[in-house]
């Protein structure tokens, strides 16, 4: 296997010597090597090459799992309401709905409303369970396309419900 050495110049200047009111520092030259660049050989094995794979394949479910949306519960101005109220995402974007106002806020799913063979239970917060400070996150991945209803369980009555269309 051949291996590669690039050389680099590297100049820095030198204060050595300086004398008061010089106009230029003399410049000292040093020479670096490089690392050589690894290289893969033509046989490398099959747990090398499928390592490369899932670590590829990782990389790109991470990328597919990127945030869409950030979802205020609550409104800056004091109102009992999801902000947006309505949004769409793609399949597999991550959606978090962060507490920022007027809570104790959750997010539950309508099971009414969501694609048919979607569990609602699975995808909601527990109707006890509650965002109790500011900056709390509940985050949901929806992967069924369709339309989705819901609500936060407290303020339900005082019109705090919301709509995603996953497209």
């Amino acid at each position: 296997m051949a291996t590669m050495t690039t050389s680099v110049a590297i100049t820095i200047p030198s204060f050595t010597g300086l004398k008061t009111g010089a106009s230029c520092p003399r410049l000292a030259t040093f020479k670096a090597l490089a690392a050589p660049a690894p290289m893969l050989s033509i046989n490398a094995s099959l747990k090398e090459v499928g390592v490369a794979v899932a670590a590829t394949a990782a990389s790109a479910m991470l990328a597919s799992n990127a945030l869409a949306i950030e979802v205020l519960l609550g409104g800056s101005d004091g109102t009992l309401a999801f902000v947006p109220s309505e949004f769409s995402v793609a399949p597999g974007e991550k959606i978090v709905f962060k507490n920022n106002a007027g809570f104790p806020h959750n997010v539950v799913f309508d099971e009414d409303s969501v694609p048919a063979g979607v569990d609602a239970g699975k995808i909601s917060m527990s109707e006890e369970d509650l965002l109790n400070a500011p900056g709390e996150v509940y985050a949901v991945t929806l992967d069924a396309k369709g339309t989705y209803s819901f609500y936060c369980s407290p303020h339900q009555g005082a019109g705090m419900v919301g709509k995603v269309t996953v497209n």
